[in-house]
């Protein structure tokens, strides 16, 4: 099939056939590849279809069935009977349904194409581009950048993978390539490899395997990253060390071409005990790994929003901390930032407020994009939220992928069904993401626009008001300090120490506050009070510091 060229299709569903939602989507994807589409919607008799046929005067024409195949076999004989009555002769036919139907489709001479309902969006892409299955493999890109522009606005899918061995990993890696359910291979390391991978001599080997993969030299990133050059090509990152971030980050562009970097601002540091770098130490290397990737033109995630929040912090601060985040990858020199949005985090929040908390973020976020600065929106859920039963976390994974399509992402991180039991295996990887693209099939295209809701504009605009709150506070502390307080590591340390930036389960830790009080109240996270009233960020602040 040749490259579409103003190219017209006709769609519709054959017969009595009322389901609509698998041609109307297919017609969508047409139109995004330049065709011009004709859709005639439900339960279309070969009569009348042809009859449109003879009028539109389409280069192909699609049709969908979706009954049972004892029935097909008919309207099939029928549809053929009516094309060589009426002459139909130039014109290509594809056809698309549930395998039975199409294996009774396979049985007449009418269609040039079939689909089984199996097939990617990238192959059903690929066929109206007029690339053949046999050369699809040589057009997946291998940077994020290019891999987005291929696929938006269906959003390239992320899963983590890491098994507690090396060999188990490197296999799964080879069969999940295979599967081309994915898009993005994130390898997880154990913890010894993140924290120590460059001083073995301080690992604690009785905790080998614990986290991830067990990684100890950078011939085991390149044996990952050879075994995946099949099936899709999956584009490979890796999570950063926790120490020696520079190393680690040069390691992973030799070793696995990595994606996109992934760096905190002020965690994996004594905050956290991922390592025991102090944490104004901490935010400076981390701040100096963000600019060697934008050095390198790599694009950056700045993970640091949800570790708030992961630790019950109010929603108004995980606000701020994003924009936080974005401002300072923008100040760095990243041209490509990953905004990361996890829903249902903390555990109790409720799905519209969820929403709202997220879109207060990109909409911050967004006043950063200039000609300089593009955001990629990536969105997942919360591991805290899956449930033990795998029944019931596949429902709970759907329904938050339903709720998180709302902010319209570029990268979909899957969160496999399992996890919140122990570390995924490669077919429960692929099971979840295949999980994913169902839910993306029936909820990407025309669904209902979440972010209208009142409730929801409402709470966004309440936690923007209450972040600039907070940002202005942390800006007042810098002053003296420095001429840029919200990108400099000494004023966001001070913060800290100070409880401007202050989460409940940092209560405890003598490198924090800890003094602050949240409370899930009305689906949202919100600071209280000794008598759990809820208080505004002023008040918390003129509080503590006045």
């Amino acid at each position: 099939m040749e490259q579409p060229k103003n190219k017209k299709i006709l769609g519709a569903s054959l017969g009595t056939c009322v389901h609509v939602a698998g041609i109307y989507n297919f017609l969508k994807l047409a139109a995004e590849e330049n065709y011009q589409t004709i859709f005639l919607g439900p339960a279309i008799s070969p009569e009348n279809l042809v009859i449109a046929i003879k009028e539109h005067q389409p280069d192909l024409v699609a049709v969908s069935y979706r009954l049972t195949p004892e029935t097909a076999k008919f309207l099939f004989k029928e549809l053929k009977e009516e094309i060589d009555k009426n002459k139909i002769v130039n014109i290509k036919f594809i056809f698309g349904g549930t395998e039975p139907v199409a294996k009774v489709a396979e049985q007449f001479n009418i269609f040039e194409k079939i689909f089984y309902g199996r097939e990617s969006i990238e192959e059903i892409r690929n066929y109206l581009k007029g690339i053949s299955l046999k050369e699809s493999n040589v057009i997946y890109a291998n940077n994020l950048v290019d891999r987005i522009k291929q696929t938006y606005p269906y959003p390239l899918i992320r899963h983590h993978f890491g098994r507690p061995n090396l060999e188990e990993t490197i296999e799964g890696s080879k069969l999940i390539a295979e599967a081309k359910v994915l898009d993005v291979l994130s390898i997880a390391p154990d913890q010894n490899a993140q924290e120590h991978f460059f001083q073995p001599e301080l690992m604690n080997h009785t905790q080998n395997g614990a986290g991830g993969v067990p990684l100890r030299k950078p011939d085991d990133l390149e044996s990952i990253y050879k075994v995946t050059r099949c099936g899709n090509y999956p584009l490979l990152r890796c999570y950063a060390g926790t120490r020696n971030l520079i190393k680690w980050a040069d390691m992973c562009v030799r070793t696995i071409n990595i994606a996109w970097g992934a760096i905190p601002l002020c965690w994996y540091s004594v905050l956290d005990g991922r390592s025991n770098r102090p944490i104004e130490d901490a935010i400076k290397e981390n701040q100096e790994t963000i600019k060697w990737y934008a050095k390198r033109k790599i694009p950056v995630e700045v993970n640091e929003s949800h570790q708030w929040s992961l630790r019950y912090a109010s929603d108004s601060l995980a606000v701020a901390m994003a924009f936080i985040a974005a401002y300072n990858a923008k100040k760095l020199g990243v041209r490509y930032y990953v905004s990361q949005y996890m829903f249902n985090t903390p555990s109790g929040i409720s799905p519209i407020m969820d929403l709202a908390k997220m879109l207060a973020k990109d909409e911050l976020i967004n006043s950063l994009v200039d000609e300089n600065f593009t955001v990629f929106r990536q969105v997942r859920a919360g591991l805290s939220s899956l449930s033990t039963d795998f029944s019931i976390a596949k429902g709970q994974l759907s329904a938050s992928t339903v709720l998180s399509l709302a902010m319209k992402p570029h990268i979909l991180h899957v969160v496999g069904f399992s996890e919140a039991d122990h570390a995924i295996t490669a077919e429960e990887l692929i099971e979840s993401c295949k999980i994913v693209h169902g839910v993306l099939k029936n909820s990407l295209y025309s669904f209902p626009d979440l972010k209208l809701d009142p409730t929801v504009v409402a709470r966004k605009e309440e936690l923007i008001k209450e972040a600039k709150v907070l940002l202005e506070a942390i800006k007042n502390t810098g002053k003296g300090i420095s001429e840029d307080p919200l990108c400099d590591y000494k004023v966001l340390s001070l913060s800290i120490t100070k409880g401007l930036l202050d989460a409940p389960h940092l209560q405890g830790n003598k490198f924090a506050r800890g003094d602050i009080k949240t409370k899930i109240i009305n689906g949202k996270c919100c600071i209280v009070d000794e008598n759990g009233k809820i208080i505004s960020e002023s008040e918390r602040i003129k509080g503590y510091f006045f």
